[in-house]
């Protein structure tokens, strides 16, 4: 029989890594697991440890905020591994959650690794059995379709950054930065400190949408400060940065050569006759970050809509899901930054403590939620700020692919609709199959989610959302990996939803 741990943490980002830290230094056991081969996760992505930093080369903390908020949770997770009340498993993934049936049973957390080597080793955990789980499974970039979007040369913002961050290696030489939200600053700073030639930085929303949400401003003055500091490299870069400003095509042949810029009304449609084209072999599009909620879907938590149409857990104040033993902290709760899910974490780690009659810690709980409370309300002024353009699906054309992974257009998907009565996403997800793919839904899900829901004339709902983000298996596992359970019931996660293959056509 596995261990039974006191809890488990999945994630070693700035919640994770707060989580696990505060965990044991509450006296409880923890398990981390985490897809990273070391902590930080894409926030705090930092060069291999192991490798060093040579004379001449960037520090390891270039490019980063907060990075001395890390170094103290990096020196801290270190010294709790070698007491051995950390027990630190990268480069592994969490595919499947057994659930517990009755009071008192444990969650049963089933392991793969991220890279299944051929000199994998035998040994290596497959599972965890923890007396309370805590969920900081981070987000990812969201993206939307534009015709030339599959072209080579086209990538997430998130994944410019990584890139930047993780490996000090430049996507491309001629940049336009694209989309909404103050993350594009950071991706074109990056950019243009490490020598390629932002060409633009094009924010589709305005300004003057932080005016209106003045209360959730100024909740986090660090934040104003943040944004001078951008504004003073884009003018010493001499980048421009146009607002109401989107790419609404990409052209090249084998790769991108060139973008087109719309200029767009407060609608989100592009003005007519004000269309400019510009030089490019690097576009990094950007339209904020979207949780990834596939544990905690599995775990059978509750969620729902936030502000920025992003589908979220819904957690008390002190971090507790729906279900009991179950916490999450970080970007699954709603996107917010790492100052929110640091603080997140740490306070799902002293509720754990707190109902396992470790720790009482009011006064410091009390401390974190008003933290919370400030950091959330900055972040809903964010997002409300720079919304994702109501006529963004104007820009694309029959032919505009939506689904890469299965190669799905927009065509297709207004065809299911059209002839086939698809009026929600999950009609459109199996008569068209977009999300049926590689990537299970994660780039193309919001995007269908959101057609189908305007094309049935209504606003975007949780229940257009789940259908795209539930998965019966959290991640890619071996067959073998399977037959290996020996008839271990996979049913008791309650998904609900249909088992997808990726590549699979019957």
């Amino acid at each position: 029989m596995t261990e039974l741990v006191d809890v488990g943490v999945v994630g070693a980002g700035p919640a994770g890594l707060a989580a696990a830290v505060h965990a044991a230094e509450a006296g409880l056991g923890v398990s981390v697991v985490d897809a990273g081969i070391q902590p930080g996760g894409q926030y705090w992505r930092h060069p291999d440890e192991t490798t060093g930093h040579g004379e001449g080369s960037w520090p390891e903390s270039a490019g980063h905020h907060d990075w001395a908020v890390f170094a103290d949770l990096r020196v801290r997770f270190r010294l709790q591994i070698a007491r051995g009340a950390i027990r630190y498993l990268p480069g592994t993934q969490v595919w499947f959650i057994e659930c517990p049936t009755a009071p008192g049973e444990s969650h049963v957390l089933r392991l793969t690794p991220v890279v299944d080597r051929v000199d994998h080793d035998p040994a290596a955990v497959r599972e965890v059995r923890v007396r309370s789980l805590i969920l900081c499974p981070g987000g990812y970039d969201r993206q939307l379709p534009v015709p030339g979007w599959d072209l080579p040369g086209v990538m997430a913002a998130g994944g410019v950054q990584a890139l930047l961050k993780g490996h000090r290696s430049l996507a491309g030489q001629r940049a336009v930065v694209a989309g909404t939200g103050p993350f594009l600053l950071p991706v074109a700073k990056g950019l243009a400190g490490a020598g390629a030639t932002v060409v633009s930085v094009c924010e589709a929303g305005s300004l003057t949408g932080w005016l209106r949400h003045l209360g959730g401003a100024v909740q986090v003055p660090s934040k104003g400060i943040e944004g001078v500091e951008y504004a003073r490299t884009l003018l010493r870069h001499r980048i421009p940065y146009r607002t109401r400003t989107a790419v609404i095509s990409i052209h090249g042949e084998r790769a991108v050569q060139s973008v087109t810029l719309g200029r767009l009304d407060a609608q989100g449609r592009v003005v007519p006759g004000a269309e400019r084209t510009v030089e490019a072999d690097l576009v990094a599009l950007g339209w904020g970050f979207t949780p990834s909620l596939e544990l905690v879907l599995a775990v059978g938590a509750d969620t729902g809509l936030d502000a920025d149409e992003s589908l979220v857990a819904v957690v008390d104040a002190d971090q507790r899901s729906t279900v009991d033993g179950v916490y999450v902290a970080g970007e699954a709760t709603g996107v917010g930054g790492a100052t929110l899910a640091v603080a997140e974490g740490e306070l799902a780690a002293l509720a754990v403590a707190t109902d396992q009659g470790r720790v009482s810690a009011a006064r410091r709980r009390g401390v974190l939620r008003r933290v919370v409370r400030r950091s959330r309300a900055f972040a809903r002024a964010m997002h409300l700020a720079h919304p994702v353009p109501a006529g963004w699906s104007a820009w694309m054309t029959p032919e505009t692919v939506v689904c890469r992974c299965e190669e799905v257009s927009y065509g297709a998907v207004c065809r299911v609709r059209d002839e086939l009565g698809a009026t929600d996403a999950k009609s459109v997800k199996l008569m068209a199959r977009p999300g049926m793919g590689w990537c299970q839904g994660r780039v193309c899900g919001l995007a269908t989610a959101k057609l189908a829901a305007a094309q049935s004339g209504r606003e975007l709902t949780a229940d257009d959302l789940r259908p795209m983000a539930k998965k019966p298996l959290a991640a890619p596992v071996t067959l073998g990996e399977l037959a290996a359970l020996q008839g271990s019931d996979l049913g008791r996660s309650d998904q609900g939803d249909e088992l997808t293959v990726p590549g699979d056509q019957t």
